[in-house]
């Protein structure tokens, strides 16, 4: 059993901030000594390594006590999770890298310029892998064959309207490169469920609320927190953007609808207002 005191020096985190810890809920000593100070031993130590790798990635207190607390996560899953997250961080910095080695040698290009056809090629690779068996075959029964798909997807995605698209949503991400850094490493299937059950609780509190006003702090509060969720599930550098974008197509038909059923007449609506009263700036 170890003193909070020598927790502290054996990881690097303050007295103050385990003692903070305690205090939420988040890491709860394992029992006190007879003069009444905390005491650690191995397995709350690892539940604070944990807690550190999601720290990792600025993810606040409320979510890491959330994902600890889930009882359909054990211990393996987590740490497999915390290891995916931790992976795609170290080939990010490892790309990060490489970019300023390019710019200290003067062959950097700010490369924000439309797909090419050997981009839009490997988006095709990479939508065909990732798409589950039952929609892959449903798409090249459709297309007559993959060949005729992927001209299909070449054509469509070529195309002006649907490259001004794209270099829209390359600004949430910051640039293309980092775009296509997301597009290339994906969460985690268990990670990105996890996301996708958060939002979904985000949006039923958010629809409970309709009868306040879209600017109340009760309601800012719910956004701001469905806005941190989409930003780390779809890995983007900025989600004011995306998050207007989003409010206005789930306030369009038939999407409008579909969220009216599901969590209430009206809801739709009052989250684009909530969203709009967020971000400022009108939706799109």
């Amino acid at each position: 059993m170890r003193t909070v005191k020598e927790v502290s020096n054996l990881t690097g985190i303050s007295v103050r901030t385990l003692h903070y810890y305690d205090e939420i809920g988040l890491l709860k000593p394992t029992g006190k000594s007879e003069a009444g100070y905390r005491l650690y031993d191995d397995k709350a130590l690892e539940t604070l390594q944990q807690v550190l790798f999601f720290r990792e990635f600025d993810i606040p207190l409320k979510e890491i006590k959330a994902i600890m607390a889930n009882p359909a996560l054990d211990r393996n899953q987590i740490l497999q999770m915390q290891r995916e997250m931790l992976t795609a961080k170290k080939e990010r910095m490892e790309r990060l890298i490489a970019s300023i080695d390019r710019i200290l040698k003067g062959d950097n290009k700010m490369d924000f310029a439309i797909f090419d056809k050997k981009e839009v090629e490997e988006m095709f690779r990479l939508t065909y892998e990732r798409m589950p068996e039952k929609m892959r075959k449903i798409a090249i029964d459709e297309f007559g064959g993959v060949e005729e798909w992927k001209k299909h997807f070449m054509e469509v995605v070529s195309s002006e309207d649907m490259q001004k698209k794209y270099a829209k949503v390359m600004e949430w991400y910051g640039g293309k490169e980092a775009y296509q850094e997301a597009a290339a490493h994906p969460l985690g299937r268990d990670i990105a469920k996890s996301y996708g059950r958060r939002i979904e609780a985000v949006l039923e509190k958010l629809a409970r609320k309709r009868n306040c006003p879209p600017d109340s702090f009760e309601v800012k509060e719910l956004v701001g927190e469905y806005g941190f969720v989409m930003k780390q599930l779809t890995q983007i550098k900025e989600e004011s953007g995306m998050m207007k974008y989003l409010a206005w197509f789930q306030n369009t038909e038939p999407t409008k609808s579909k969220i009216d059923t599901q969590y209430g007449e009206g809801a739709a609506e009052f989250i684009a207002q909530a969203i709009e009263a967020f971000y400022g700036g009108g939706l799109i």
